[in-house]
């Protein structure tokens, strides 16, 4: 799979949208390119879910062009809704139903649907298989929304918000799961306020604020990134005996750490006392573009309009 896909997947261009007073989506654009994991970051009211929920045709725009798998959402058909896959922040329909007859139902709506007991499989539900909705761990039960969502062979797979609630291991089979969806072809589309799980999964990340969007690149160059200066920070005996704590803002921290070793008189195995080397994390660039950091919640609520 080729990351840097010329193919486009998603294409918006001066998206507006506006709930009374309110500018929602200001002049929003953005490309999502094939076959990638695309986040969006912002502030709770940025325009994260309005937009995606234009972008899946549940949700009008006033203004701006929008081309989903190129198609305009606005006026999308059967077939074209066949070929995307919607999961949303949280669901909890037909408790008493059990995990393979969700799977078959949902993939009688498709053409051409995959094998019901292999996205079973591939979500890691073959042990719960016959386990109803309601028993299921709120990992299990997420999986199971991304089995439903991806059972129709979808091009392009919306997740808003899709590990919200889970506990650090069950993030991290999930975030397996999505990259397997990734190499094998699907381009997917999330939103999250998890800035790590951004910078673990996206190819390229969106950070959006007040319905634009302020940066658009690779999680290592986001803002600039790669091109700050990291901080060397290190133990160093002043000539009484006292250690103290001394920092280097440097552009070439491996060539400073080079002579900080010589200049101690360091052998080759020897450790730099306290020796730390701090580069710019994606939260520190998003909080010098927002300046709040984003807030999960722990039940955040279901989008309006926003249906399987």
């Amino acid at each position: 799979m080729t990351r840097e896909s010329t193919e486009i997947a998603i294409d918006v261009r001066g998206l507006r949208k506006r709930y009374g007073t309110r500018q929602a989506v200001d002049g929003l654009d953005l490309s999502v390119h094939g076959r990638e994991i695309f986040a969006v970051l912002g502030p709770n009211g940025a325009g994260k879910t309005t937009t995606v929920e234009i972008l899946e045709g549940f949700r009008s725009r006033d203004e701006g062009t929008v081309s989903v798998l190129g198609v305009d959402p606005a006026g999308g058909d059967r077939a074209w809704r066949s070929r995307i896959g919607i999961v949303m922040q949280s669901t909890n329909d037909q408790a008493e139903a059990t995990v393979r007859e969700l799977v078959q139902h949902f993939a009688r709506f498709y053409p051409d649907p995959r094998d019901p007991d292999e996205v079973i499989g591939a979500v890691g539900l073959t042990a719960q298989a016959r386990s109803r909705s309601r028993q299921l761990s709120g990992g299990q039960r997420r999986r199971l929304d991304v089995a439903l969502g991806i059972i129709g062979r979808p091009e392009l797979l919306f997740l808003d918000e899709p590990t919200t609630g889970f506990d650090p291991e069950a993030r991290r089979s999930f975030w397996d799961l999505l990259e397997g969806l990734r190499d094998a072809g699907t381009t997917i589309l999330l939103t999250t306020h998890y800035l790590d799980e951004a910078e673990h999964l996206a190819d390229r990340v969106a950070i959006v604020r007040d319905g634009r969007v302020l940066a658009l690149d690779t999680p290592a160059e986001l803002g600039g990134r790669i091109d700050r200066r990291a901080i060397v920070r290190w133990s160093e005996r002043a000539p009484s005996g006292t250690p103290g704590e001394h920092e280097e803002r440097t552009e070439t921290p491996n060539a400073f750490v080079r002579e900080l070793r010589v200049r101690l008189g360091l052998g080759e195995e020897d450790e730099v006392p306290g020796l730390e080397v701090l580069r710019p994390s994606l939260e520190d660039v998003y909080l010098s573009m927002i300046g709040t950091p984003p807030v999960a919640t722990a039940n955040p609520p279901e989008p309006a309009g926003a249906l399987r």
